[in-house]
């Protein structure tokens, strides 16, 4: 997909500019600096969606004409929000706390046209569930270091990550971090006017 301005990446994770490859958008990264606090007040959705827009217009406002990519991702467990975890023990107790129970996870992206200050946001959730874990598993994911840049301690695209979910109902792509397909069809429908070629063009 390319774009007849600039596509930039607001965001600093490794694991969003790689989905961005893998459907070939031509893209810059340009990590965002805005405040990612909240008052707990929000619900999931909203709190992405806001998120990812703060993340989006403290790039695309520094920008001439492009379109800027913001994203957020959070993992909620009975109504609490998982963040990365403080350290390994914190880390831990997440992983103890998912295994063997459902949780949800949610995307919020938000795209900044720059050229005529047009802002669309969207989100997606998926459910995933996890296989009743050990002690010794726990142990194992968290001093390989994986989880330790992760909402809610794993990543499912990773070698041990991947073992622990028995089910997922939803985009695959949510839980790594960046809902594609969701993007795709926002990219299409809104931002139609920026496109100068398709996957299926």
């Amino acid at each position: 997909m390319r774009f007849r301005v600039p596509f930039v990446l607001a965001s600093a994770s490794p694991r969003r500019r790689q989905l961005l490859e893998l459907i070939g958008i031509d893209f810059r990264v340009q990590p965002s600096h805005a405040d990612e606090s909240t008052d707990g007040s929000l619900a999931p959705d909203e709190l992405v969606r806001q998120i990812a827009a703060r993340k989006c217009l403290s790039v695309g406002r520094e920008l001439g004409d492009a379109l800027v990519l913001g994203a957020d991702t959070i993992v909620v467990l009975d109504g609490e929000v998982l963040g990365k975890p403080q350290d390994e023990a914190d880390a831990g107790h997440m992983l103890r706390r998912l295994s063997g129970n459902t949780h949800v996870v949610y995307s919020g992206i938000a795209l900044y046209y720059s050229g005529a200050d047009r802002m669309v946001n969207a989100t997606a959730a998926t459910r995933v569930t996890f296989d009743d874990l050990s002690d010794g598993e726990i142990a194992a994911y968290v001093a390989g270091g994986s989880p330790m840049d992760k909402a809610g301690a794993y990543g499912i695209q990773d070698d041990r990550g991947a073992l622990f979910v028995s089910r997922i109902d939803g985009d695959y792509y949510n839980v790594v971090g960046l809902p594609m397909n969701l993007l795709y069809r926002t990219l299409k429908s809104e931002f139609s006017d920026l496109i100068v070629e398709t996957p299926s063009s």
